[in-house]
């Protein structure tokens, strides 16, 4: 009898780690080195199979350390910025990253990268992420989101603003408005949305520049290494459903949003145009207008900081070193005047 019960505790045991993986998953070491360590959380099942997301950290050194930052990548990305991760740890922040589903180290080798039909499926990533982050400790967390990041976290923010589950939210040039002309804007974009939401799987070419990578890669023009099979040289084609998550996404944010917690908006000083690589790439922004950026920033919230970066690039953290330093010593003077920092 004995026996029997031990075996029974055992498959109950086995099936409530199954059920909630993410509570039970251990961290292990990171593909980013000493200092970093991620797990893999096991989401529930979409419309095209299994699921996971994955939440990497560095712990900052500082004793008795209760805030933290959660980081979220943009399209065609996923978390490598060990700079940014050590420039938070060194000021007493944990640093935490989330690679979304189908992004990243959540890509399985089944699933169409970057597949999306609603940018609400990121919100349990977050949802799980965050718990996460408070259950080991930190009682104040900051939302950091680049690009497509951006537009997430924002949408997140608003969707969950009567019970805001962070302090702050710091936009690294966001995703609100296509970088398109008017015909485009105006009627390819709204056309192709409206054909995602009955032939989802049509693929939409993103053409094959690879000026963007150019400037960031050390083999190119840039400073930074990365593993090009998780953020490609030329972006993939996305599918019809994508265009129409984020064409719904953005038609959202147009309408303004009311996050009620502080907002840090950055953003280049410019935008550069041109699919082939040129010197003003790496003075930049060469995936974004920066101006949509600007203008539908500010209606974001009633607590919106705008900074300009003088000669960013579109990740305002892998830009040139006199303007990546103006882009931490912001942040770390808004944290300041907002109570956010130790």
């Amino acid at each position: 009898m004995i026996k029997y019960a031990k075996l029974f505790v055992a498959v109950l045991l086995c099936g409530l780690a199954a059920t909630t993986s993410f509570t039970f998953a251990q961290y292990q070491p990171d593909r980013l080195g000493e200092g970093f360590e991620s797990k893999t959380l096991v989401m529930p099942d979409d419309y095209s199979g299994r699921v996971v997301t994955t939440l990497v950290r560095s712990l900052s050194p500082c004793p008795d350390v209760h805030r933290a930052v959660l980081y979220v990548h943009g399209y065609n990305d996923y978390f490598f910025q060990k700079e940014m991760a050590r420039t938070f740890t060194d000021s007493c922040f944990n640093f935490y990253a989330v690679d979304l589903r189908k992004y990243g180290r959540s890509l399985l080798p089944e699933q169409t990268p970057f597949e999306v039909r609603d940018l609400s499926e990121y919100f349990a990533d977050l949802d799980t992420a965050l718990t996460l982050v408070r259950q080991e400790g930190n009682t104040e967390v900051v939302l950091m989101g680049h690009s497509t990041g951006g537009l997430i976290t924002s949408l997140y923010c608003e969707a969950h603003r009567d019970s805001l589950p962070v302090q702050g939210l710091i936009l690294n040039s966001p995703f609100l408005d296509m970088n398109m002309s008017g015909f485009y804007e105006k009627v390819l974009v709204p056309l192709v949305s409206a054909w995602g939401g009955c032939f989802k799987n049509t693929k939409i070419s993103q053409g094959n520049s690879t000026a963007y990578a150019e400037s960031l890669l050390k083999q190119y023009h840039g400073e930074w290494d990365y593993d090009t099979n998780l953020k490609f040289m030329a972006s993939r084609p996305v599918t019809a459903a994508w265009v129409r998550a984020i064409h719904r996404g953005h038609n959202q944010v147009h309408k303004g949003l009311h996050i009620p917690c502080p907002i840090l908006l950055m953003y280049s000083s410019q935008s550069v145009q041109g699919d082939e690589w040129t010197p003003q790439h790496q003075s930049g922004d060469a995936v974004l207008d920066v101006k949509d950026i600007a203008r539908y920033g500010r209606t974001l919230g009633p607590h919106v900081t705008e900074f300009e970066v003088k000669e960013g690039l579109h990740d305002l953290v892998l830009s040139k070193p006199a303007a990546r330093a103006s882009v931490y010593a912001e942040i770390f003077r808004w944290l300041r005047s907002n109570g956010l920092e130790r």
